[in-house]
């Protein structure tokens, strides 16, 4: 047998170091939490690009329901738990939890075009300047309708339109008799589900989620007047049981045909007008969302974005992920693929600026009116000492949007009065304030 020399031995180690390294690298594995919308579905088809341009990473994803995945991550990065390296947030975290240094920047250097992407959607993302979640699509809301209904019911619906005339257009469509419902709104309780549609609902009724000195407004007559409305327009137009619909649920009856209108995320204009999904396709008409006294806060304003938890292990895998989903290339790749009117929207100027996408997208024009028409900083009427449209940017919102969320789905499926709800709701968040030292 031959003897091993210092140099053979030195070479056989260096060998298996390297060896070993390959096998590290190899085996880097990323894990992203995301929502089941149907962007996020696609994007995990299109994974093996990234993998094949990355053959060092491979991606885990771990795909939940909106209400699961917000309690996930959020327990996941306070706790530091490293479970993800990849999550899926949205405008109101990433500021925050920026702030709490529980998220890594984005990096946007080179060939990424960070001023590409919108304003809104890129300042509603960041802290003092520094971007902490990039936008995979970003959302306004509008209304969807079906165009044959409402002209078979002698009713038109434009730009802006009170809310007493979609009362009166969903009262003129509505026939259950054929399965056919006025009107599809969320339900599900969640500060980010019915809470979403609600406040910017109320917004335009002159609400506002707290006065100038942080004190919940919740009982005000501006906020009764919209709740009660709300639950009345759904009680005797819309489908059963919308105290369980969410933005799925609502989509999935969209496309049977079985809404004559729909007020919710401009995102899911790509799927209402996709004759692969949608039954009424050819068919649905797009206006700018509802007013009341105002226009303030009329329609929300929201973005799904990536964002890299600080305690992750992965760090430069998770960022080339985030960069390789959230860029212009992948908008192209989608494009290419699945064809224009299917590129998850709302975040890059150059999307709107894509023929092949105007031609696409007969949505293109209303979805960045709506996006456009949105401010964050001046969604209320009456003076107010928070940001977002749907929402408020500060910790304490997510406990207490929650517990009005339960409490309005409660009115809707008739387990308590509208002023029992609201003054449930209004007692839980003055006393949320009260804790945190608001007041």
């Amino acid at each position: 047998m031959k003897r091993l020399t210092k140099n053979t031995l030195a070479y056989a180690v260096s060998i298996t170091a390297a060896m070993s390294a390959a096998s590290s690298f190899a085996e880097t594995q990323i894990t992203v939490a995301t929502v089941n919308n149907g962007h996020m579905i696609e994007m995990q088809k299109l994974t093996p690009q990234f993998e094949k341009a990355n053959p060092g990473i491979k991606v885990k994803w771990v795909t939940l329901e909106e209400g699961v995945l917000r309690q996930n991550v959020t327990q996941d990065i306070a706790n530091k738990s490293g479970l993800y390296d990849v999550m899926t947030i949205g405008m109101y975290e990433a500021p925050i939890w920026g702030e709490r240094g529980w998220l890594q920047a984005v990096d946007t250097s080179g060939n990424y075009d960070a001023n590409d992407i919108l304003p809104s959607i890129r300042g509603g993302l960041s802290y003092k300047g520094t971007m902490y979640a990039a936008p995979f699509y970003g959302e306004s809301s509008m209304v969807m309708y079906r165009k044959d209904l409402v002209k078979a019911a002698g009713m038109e619906i434009n730009d802006r339109d009170s809310w007493e005339h979609i009362r009166d257009v969903a009262a003129a469509v509505n026939d259950p008799s054929k399965g056919i419902y006025g009107i599809c709104l969320r339900g599900k309780a969640g500060w980010g589900d019915n809470m979403a549609f609600m406040t910017a609902m109320a917004n335009s009724f002159g609400a506002r989620w707290f006065d100038e000195n942080w004190k919940p407004q919740l009982e005000t007559k501006e906020w009764k007047d919209a709740v009660t409305f709300y639950v009345d327009l759904l009680t005797k137009y819309g489908p059963p049981g919308s105290s369980s619909n969410s933005f799925n649920e609502s989509l999935a009856l969209f496309n049977e045909g079985k809404c004559g209108m729909w007020i919710d995320a401009t995102i899911a204009a790509s799927f209402v007008t996709d004759p692969k999904q949608s039954k009424v396709a050819d068919q649905v008409g797009f206006a700018q969302s509802p007013i009341s006294v105002t226009e303030k806060g009329a329609n929300w304003l929201w973005a799904w974005a990536l964002g890299i938890p600080a305690a992750t292990k992965n760090a430069d895998a998770a960022q080339k992920f985030v960069r390789w989903a959230t860029s212009k290339e992948y908008i192209q790749l989608v494009g290419n693929t699945n064809g224009w009117a299917a590129v998850p929207t709302g975040t890059r100027a150059s999307t709107y600026q894509n023929p092949k996408f105007q031609k696409a997208a007969v949505f293109a024009e209303a979805e960045l009116k709506a996006i456009n028409s949105a401010n964050p900083n001046d969604s209320t009427l009456k003076p107010s000492p928070y940001v977002g449209v749907q929402f408020a940017a500060i910790p304490e919102f997510q406990a207490i949007g929650t517990t009005a969320g339960q409490m309005i789905s409660g009115a809707l499926a008739g387990s308590m009065t509208v002023d029992q709800a609201l003054k449930s709701a209004n007692k839980s968040a003055d006393r949320q304030m009260r804790q945190a030292g608001y007041y």
